[in-house]
């Protein structure tokens, strides 16, 4: 089943790709953003098929074997450590990292840039709300837990919206610094999945609730980037056209 809906997506994507692309944009759009369609399908098919096994409870061993698991590595140290982690993703860390990133879009006039990233951190939060509810999913009860939380555990809002945020910030810096995008991706991809990992650590969080959230933000992610991509590309188009029309009064 998830296979076939994922050739069926695959399908209807190109199908619209190829009607409602701009003839004149097309080649403007690199090999990396349509990986970037493909990546978010595939992002898509995934979300999907595990949340049909979580709603059958077909992920219910797995998901308690492995929070066990973690259970026997706590120490008095590394739960601070993992405390200090997860907040890095609490929505109040999370939307002040957005303002203060934000504002220095805006004083370098890059509006496009903190648009974007406004729309994606408020788009997620409202988006991982939204599934918490329709899912409905009990957190992990396995052991006294340092964190009590009474939301909904299906999907990690701190693994989505994490990713979300951390991860456009960290496509804005690596566009900016290109010399620096191989640190920058490494570092952004170590502290969006520490902050998952430490949700787990800490108890809140099912393992399948911390992959459905990556899932779901990539998808989220992706669709924001090549928004602004896209813009990009009919802004670049926009200037040639100008500068030929210039040229031709001339």
């Amino acid at each position: 089943m998830p296979f076939h809906f994922l050739r069926q997506l695959s399908k209807q994507i190109l199908r619209i790709w190829q009607q409602k692309v701009s003839p004149k944009l097309l080649p403007l759009l690199s090999t990396i953003r349509i990986g970037g369609l493909i990546l978010a399908a595939l992002s898509l098919w995934g979300f999907a098929a595990l949340a049909e096994e979580v709603l059958e409870k077909e992920t219910d061993k797995f998901d308690t074997t492995i929070l066990l698991t973690l259970k026997n590595l706590h120490t008095p140290l590394l739960d601070r450590v993992m405390l200090g982690i997860t907040f890095l993703g609490e929505p109040v860390v999370l939307l002040s990292v957005c303002l203060l990133v934000g504002i220095g879009l805006l004083i370098l006039d890059c509006r496009p840039q903190a648009t974007t990233l406004a729309i994606a951190a408020l788009g997620a939060i409202g988006l991982n709300y939204l599934l918490k509810d329709l899912f409905a999913r009990a957190r992990p009860a396995l052991w006294e837990r340092t964190l009590e939380l009474n939301s909904y555990s299906f999907p990690s809002g701190h693994a989505m919206i994490s990713l979300v945020v951390y991860g456009a910030i960290g496509y804005l810096l690596a566009i900016q610094f290109k010399r620096w995008w191989i640190l920058i991706f490494i570092l952004t991809f170590l502290l969006i999945t520490a902050i998952g990992l430490s949700r787990l650590y800490l108890g809140v969080h099912w393992p399948t609730d911390v992959v459905a959230g990556y899932a779901a933000g990539l998808v989220w992610l992706l669709a924001c980037i090549l928004s602004l991509e896209v813009w990009r590309a009919r802004k670049s188009v926009g200037s040639v056209s100008s500068a030929e029309k210039s040229a031709e009064r001339l």
